[in-house]
């Protein structure tokens, strides 16, 4: 039987959310459990479009197996108007087969995200990401406030999930607090995982 492992599932656009998702795979392992990082790729309004199969650079395109045999599951995108990006959302919708046969049920999950400005919506995008969790079956894990870096943040980080405040040009850097919440999310992760 293959170890088990919390599967990191973003979709970044400008590397921000990555970085989240590097910093919530460090927690996993932190905690004793093996961190499998995937993407999704970028949607094209050109319905003939495809994208390779393997990307050119940066984490593996998640497969369905990927999903269906992890042990917990962190689920990230950028803000889109208050809600996840559309590769996400359309890998997502994917999903059916999965959600037919309860592969998902009672599994350990999270969300997280990163915005372009402080008030750009993540709360909305970690609770609208939470849904079809919901709809598997999933038990969503979120930050307690026992986490002291939830307490004095002034960017990102919630009680719904890690969040990042990028700025308007995507460029500000990860803060402490945004950090020590990501990690800590991780490692919360492992915890229902292994119960």
């Amino acid at each position: 039987m293959p170890e088990p492992y919390i599967l990191v599932l973003y979709y970044s656009r400008h590397g921000n959310t990555r970085q989240l998702a590097k910093l919530i795979a460090r927690g996993v392992e932190a905690a004793g459990m093996n961190a499998r990082l995937r993407t999704v790729p970028a949607l094209s309004t050109v319905c003939e479009a495809t994208e390779a199969s393997i990307p050119d650079n940066g984490d593996l395109y998640c497969s369905l197996d990927d999903l269906s045999q992890c042990a917990g599951l962190a689920l990230g995108s950028p803000t889109r108007f208050g809600n996840m990006a559309a590769p996400l959302k359309y890998f997502l919708d994917g999903t059916a087969a999965l959600w037919m046969n309860g592969a998902l049920c009672d599994k350990p999950a999270a969300v997280f995200t990163s915005t372009g400005s402080l008030h750009g919506g993540q709360e909305s995008t970690l609770l609208t990401m939470m849904l079809p969790l919901l709809h598997h079956g999933m038990v969503l894990v979120g930050v307690p406030y026992k986490e002291a870096a939830l307490h004095t943040t002034q960017s990102g980080g919630t009680p719904y999930g890690a969040s990042h405040w990028a700025g308007h040009d995507g460029k500000r850097p990860i803060t402490p607090e945004e950090q020590a919440l990501s990690i800590a999310l991780g490692k919360r992760l492992v915890q229902f995982a292994r119960k």
